[in-house]
């Protein structure tokens, strides 16, 4: 399984699909499986029309492919780590944004080749809107079990 298949499951689990524009627990317009841009670079808005499951699929798959390489030069360790482990920080990635990866501690733990530390680290990122919440808890459970 490649690194852009873990974090596209990752993604369906965690995300779920809708097909309207919806605000995520962070107030940003969202869409699809957590699609926040369109692949014009227009944001997602609430004025948007519905989109298809296959288009969903088509944005997540189009946001994973675009963010691997940036992940890859934040974290060229990964490269020895394997697909899994890489698909669970693309995914991380995908949920928090490549900014967060970038001035994260994570990336300080992943870069320095210590799993245990990357873990405590993601097991840090599980707040939304200024609250834990439990899909984060679990998003990041599932993240450090690839790891």
């Amino acid at each position: 399984m490649s690194a852009i298949q873990t974090a596209r499951d990752l993604c369906l689990v965690f995300e779920g699909m809708y097909l309207k524009p919806y605000l995520c627990p962070a107030a940003v317009p969202t869409i699809g499986v957590g699609s926040t841009f369109y692949e014009d670079g227009r944001r997602v808005s609430l004025a948007d029309p519905p989109i298809t499951r296959e288009r969903a699929m088509e944005l997540l798959e189009w946001e994973l492919t675009r963010c691997l390489p940036k992940v890859l030069s934040l974290c060229p360790t990964l490269r020895d780590w394997g697909d899994k482990p890489t698909g669970a920080i693309l995914d991380f990635a995908f949920n928090c944004g490549t900014g967060a990866l970038q001035a994260s501690t994570l990336r300080k733990r992943v870069n320095a080749d210590d799993v245990d530390a990357a873990k405590a680290e993601l097991m840090k990122w599980t707040r939304g809107g200024g609250r834990v919440l439990p899909g984060l808890v679990k998003r990041r459970a599932a993240e450090c079990a690839l790891l």
